[in-house]
């Protein structure tokens, strides 16, 4: 969290009042869809500590979510990324860029009204379709490129959780023990909701529990995870050859979503563990 505090300097602690951030959201149907570009509207952007938790102040307005709720987040740390992100913003605001917004109007308006068991379920429902057991028999350099690569990782998780995950070469998939899936459902339930939308927001952009949980527990790092999870895409291109400005344009936009959600996750998980052990105390 060194650069989030690093930037508390820059950015005002001055109560201001009530902007409205626009309906975005991070995957499709389960959240909102990203509005068009608009010409930005403030000069300044501050954070102030209000009776719910940390607020977004752009000049004299407060920010709001989608649904006109006040924008507020629990931790410092996470409201001065998002501070960041808007502060970022150029002549126009691109709204499809700000994950972090996204993801805390997501956890704010919960517009699909899911609620926690709801959400570990869609998580853990994803280990029946996991990028990393699904495997290839032909050709043999990329069956032989998945085994090296994702059966470490596969292995790690096995231990990491003490659970039997294995891998298929059958389009239907891997059989996954219940035992398995009964692990991970209390496993994410030691997290609170918004890190819980942080989780699946990074699921959807890996499609991989697997790595998604070795990236959340700093097994592995983001430019590991994107690489791991287009894997046969990589294979393809080093074979095939890149297609001009667009594959690198795809792996820059799944790094920045991937680590935009990662980071959501460890400040939502921060601050309440951070209370957890203040209340103990």
């Amino acid at each position: 969290l060194w650069w989030a505090r690093s930037l508390a300097a820059r950015l005002p602690r001055t109560p201001l009042v009530a902007a409205r951030s626009g309906p975005v959201g991070p995957c499709g149907s389960r959240a909102y869809a990203p509005p068009g570009e608009r010409k930005r509207f403030y000069q300044n952007v501050s954070i102030s500590q209000g009776e719910r938790g940390f607020e977004i102040n752009l000049d004299h307005r407060k920010l709001k979510t989608p649904q006109a709720k006040l924008f507020t987040v629990p931790s410092e740390a996470l409201a001065i990324a998002v501070a960041t992100e808007w502060d970022s913003q150029k002549d126009t605001i691109k709204f499809y860029t700000m994950h972090l917004t996204t993801l805390c109007n997501t956890a704010l308006d919960n517009p699909t009204q899911r609620n926690k068991t709801q959400l570990i379920r869609a998580a853990v429902k994803f280990l029946e379709t996991d990028t990393v057991c699904y495997r290839v028999e032909e050709p043999p350099a990329l069956a032989e490129l998945q085994k090296n690569e994702w059966d470490p990782l596969v292995s790690w998780a096995e231990q990491r959780y003490n659970v039997t995950i294995g891998s298929s070469t059958s389009i239907l998939g891997p059989n996954i023990p219940a035992s398995t899936k009964d692990t991970f459902i209390s496993h994410l339930a030691s997290y609170n909701m918004w890190a819980l939308q942080g989780i699946e927001f990074v699921i959807t952009q890996l499609k991989s529990l697997i790595l998604s949980m070795g990236l959340i527990d700093r097994h592995i790092t983001v430019e590991e995870a994107v690489l791991l999870s287009r894997l046969e895409e990589e294979y393809q291109i080093r074979r095939w050859g890149n297609v001009e400005w667009a594959h690198d344009y795809d792996l820059c936009e799944l790094r920045a979503r991937t680590a935009a959600g990662t980071l959501f996750v460890h400040l939502c998980s921060e601050s309440s563990t951070v209370k957890h052990k203040l209340l103990q105390d």
